[in-house]
């Protein structure tokens, strides 16, 4: 599959900063009467989560019957942003959607046309940011430029609360001692693991450091039930690293819980030769951090998909080839829909979201499945063998990954003008590379790195190409993109891109056909 790039946001773009401006009687009673009701909504929820044992009843107890009322709060989400967020005013009106009704009247947001069109304060309830206890969280845009993402301490600690629940749920133990070694810093997935794990276990924030988790494994010993939270590809370095040692793996009980990109079932499955059991949390910077986890459950069905086509055909599409990770998801708190080009489109319902996300597309590929689909397809039989202990009672999210030109590495996302620079600036072959896309390999250790394929003319030398390329790419990357230059610094693999030469029309290039260039192949 082929897909274009996305549009540049210029880093000097200006941004818009409508004011809230005064309301109409009839617009406060209606913020009033909207605000009472999400609350409601809201506090309900909050119950659902004060404690560890009721998240888990409420993710087994779930009810279909419940995703109309999440549709509803979705809907009021969205009504109560159009008089109470300047930004969201400002965009309904441009839309023409003023009068917006249903909820598929209310037009997609997305990072192009909403949060890179106005300022932060504008698209926060009442058009106010400062607060107390409000953190600023990081990722990087299209072309290196850093995009800010605030989130209050209210809505801080729902997080929180749904990531220590489920834990508890998943890695059940007396003494849980959680080593957190995604990225520290401005980076959402790092510093706010750090902070839901404490509720529930002892923490050591190592960040991507090999030795230094090595240290805390052998100082501290086999008395504690471990879960290592990282990057997949961070994992199987650690594995790889205590190997090599001679770590008494036998000795102690270690989990993975992984987040930041896709695992294939070959990656989980040499993990699991030496972790008790690896599972996978989706969330997006944009919009929240555990939009969904996998459950024993989900791993099962993912595992019978890879060889099941009358499975795929059933729940994914007549034909569909991919394999896509599978998350539970609660339609309550973050509510799910796929539009018709199969993008996903997320709706914060939580009130205490600072900065509401209203039919957010952030250019995620997705089918969305309820238990009963899944009962259907499977058979009663096959349906009840695959339940696990966890037993979550909740939807499915099926994703394919981003429906752009990115790739996602290490916790980076890598984007083709990036990698044009690299490629072009200061390069003595400069003028022998006809035009590039980008790939991902998996390389026989069951690792994957990203892949620059070149389509050269005449005669060149591919090994000082390929070495100058890697370089400058590498370079410039390091350059332009904080969360590429951080993963550099605390591991120096993620240096590692692949160059391949091709000549004219060979390669991925002899699918490429079309006059306007494309950047990105799958199945290269």
């Amino acid at each position: 599959m082929i897909f274009q790039s996305p549009p540049l946001i210029s880093p000097f773009m200006i941004r818009l900063s409508p004011a809230l401006g005064p309301l109409t009687p009839r617009q406060r009673w209606r913020r009033a009467r909207l605000q009472a009701y999400s609350w409601t909504l809201t506090g309900a929820y909050r119950l659902g989560a004060l404690h560890p044992a009721i998240w888990r009843m409420v993710a087994r107890g779930y009810h279909p019957a419940l995703d109309r009322v999440a549709a509803r709060h979705a809907r009021v989400a969205c009504q109560f942003a159009a008089v109470d967020v300047p930004a969201y005013r400002h965009f309904l009106h441009a839309h023409g959607a003023e009068r917006a009704r249903r909820l598929a009247d209310f037009p997609e947001t997305t990072k192009q046309n909403y949060a890179g069109a106005y300022d932060e304060a504008s698209r926060c309830q009442e058009g106010r940011l400062h607060r107390p206890g409000v953190i600023v969280d990081e990722s990087s845009g299209s072309s290196g430029k850093p995009y800010n993402w605030v989130r209050g301490p209210r809505e801080l600690k729902g997080i929180y609360r749904n990531a220590a629940g489920y834990i508890e749920l998943v890695f059940p133990g007396d003494r849980l001692f959680v080593i957190n070694a995604y990225s520290m810093g401005a980076w959402a997935t790092g510093t706010t693991t750090g902070a839901a794990m404490a509720r529930i276990a002892m923490v050591k924030n190592t960040g991507p450091d090999l030795e230094k988790i090595a240290d805390t494994l052998a100082h501290f010993g086999p008395g504690y039930d471990y879960v290592v939270a990282a990057y997949p590809p961070f994992l199987k370095h650690l594995r790889d690293r205590l190997d090599e040692a001679g770590f008494p793996w036998q000795e102690y009980r270690i989990r993975g819980m992984v987040g930041g990109e896709g695992m294939t079932e070959a990656l989980r499955d040499y993990l699991e030769e030496r972790f008790e059991e690896v599972r996978s949390g989706y969330g997006a910077s944009d919009l929240t951090i555990g939009m969904g986890a996998e459950s024993g459950f989900s791993v099962r069905l993912r595992k019978r998909l890879a060889t099941d086509q009358r499975l795929r055909d059933a729940l994914l599409g007549p034909g569909e080839q991919r394999l896509p990770m599978i998350f539970h998801y609660n339609p309550l708190e973050t509510f799910l829909e796929v539009n018709d080009d199969g993008e996903l489109l997320c709706t914060l319902n939580t009130k205490s979201c600072l900065q509401p996300k209203l039919r957010y597309n952030v250019g995620d590929e997705a089918r969305l499945r309820t238990l009963a689909d899944v009962r259907r397809a499977l058979g009663d039989d096959d349906y009840a063998a695959m339940w696990t202990d966890e037993r979550m009672n909740l939807p499915l999210l099926f994703l394919f990954g981003r429906k752009d030109s990115t790739i996602s590495y290490m916790g980076a996302n890598l984007y083709p003008q990036d990698v044009e620079y690299g490629l072009y600036q200061g390069n003595p072959y400069a003028a022998a590379i006809n035009r590039f896309c980008l790939s991902l390999e998996e390389l026989p250790g069951l690792e994957y790195r990203p892949v620059i394929n070149l389509e050269v003319r005449g005669e060149v030398d591919e090994q000082a190409l390929a070495d100058i390329c890697r370089k400058g790419v590498v370079a410039h990357l390091s350059a332009v993109s904080r969360d590429f230059a951080e993963s550099l610094k605390e591991d120096p693999t993620a240096a590692d891109l692949r160059i391949k030469v091709f000549a004219l029309g060979e390669g991925p290039f002899a699918r490429l056909t079309k006059m306007k260039n494309v950047y990105l192949v799958k199945d290269a």
